[in-house]
C-alpha cells in the first residue's frame, strides 16, 4: 500500500508543470502558445529568458530528485525505478495539462541526480558539449540520453538501473521524434547563443 501511494504522489510531483505555472505567475502567458509549445525548461529559456528558465529547469530536475528519493525511503531499487518512470510520465503526461507535457529530459535527469550522480554528471558534459558543436538543443538531449545506459553499465550500476536507463532514454527519444524529423529536414531551430 504504501508503495501505491508514493508511485501516485511521484506522478502528481512529475505533473506540475513548472513552465506553465512560471509563465503564468511571472509573465501572464500560457507557455503553450509561445516558441515551441513545449512546457519544458528548453522553450522555458527560450521565452521567458535565463532567470525564469533557470528556475524552471532546477525545479523539473527536482521533481525527479525528490520522487526517486521518497521511493528509496520505502523500498528498494525495483520502487525506485519504477516511481522514476511515473515521475517522467507524470511530466509528460500531466494530468494538469490534459495530460500533455514536456520530453522528460530534465526531470528524468533528475531521477539520475538521486540514483547515480557520476553518471548524470558525464551524461550532462555529453548534453553540453553537442550543444556546443551542434547548435542543436535537441541533439544534446537525444545524446546524453543515449549515453545513460552506457555510463550506467561502466559505472557497475545495478542491472534493475541499467534497464531504468535504457527505457527512460529510450523514452526520451522517443518524444523527441519531431525534432528528429525537423534534423533530417533541416529545419530544426538552433540555439543562437542567447535566449530572449
Amino acid at each position: 500500500m504504501v508503495a501505491v501511494i508514493i508511485l501516485i504522489i511521484s506522478y502528481f510531483i512529475g505533473s506540475i508543470p513548472m513552465a506553465f505555472v512560471m509563465g503564468k505567475i511571472w509573465l501572464k502567458i500560457d507557455i503553450r502558445k509561445h516558441g515551441s509549445g513545449n512546457v519544458g525548461a528548453t522553450n522555458a529559456f527560450r521565452v521567458m529568458g535565463p532567470k525564469i528558465g533557470t528556475v524552471v529547469l532546477i525545479a523539473d530536475i527536482l521533481k525527479g530528485v525528490i520522487a526517486v528519493l521518497l521511493a528509496g525511503t520505502a523500498g528498494g531499487s525495483y520502487l525506485i525505478v519504477l516511481a522514476g518512470l511515473i515521475v517522467i510520465l507524470g511530466h509528460t503526461f500531466s494530468i494538469f495539462l490534459g495530460f500533455k507535457g514536456g520530453k522528460g529530459v530534465a526531470t528524468g535527469a533528475g531521477t539520475f541526480v538521486a540514483i547515480a550522480p557520476q553518471v548524470i554528471f558525464w551524461s550532462a558534459i555529453i548534453f553540453v558539449l553537442m550543444i556546443v558543436i551542434t547548435k542543436y538543443v535537441s541533439v544534446g538531449s537525444i545524446a546524453g540520453a543515449a549515453s545513460l545506459p552506457i555510463l550506467l553499465i561502466t559505472f557497475g550500476q545495478p542491472w534493475q538501473f541499467v534497464i531504468y536507463g535504457l527505457l527512460a532514454a529510450a523514452f526520451v527519444i522517443y518524444k523527441h521524434r519531431a525534432n528528429i524529423e525537423r534534423l533530417r529536414n533541416g529545419v530544426e531551430p538552433k540555439i543562437n547563443g542567447r535566449f530572449r
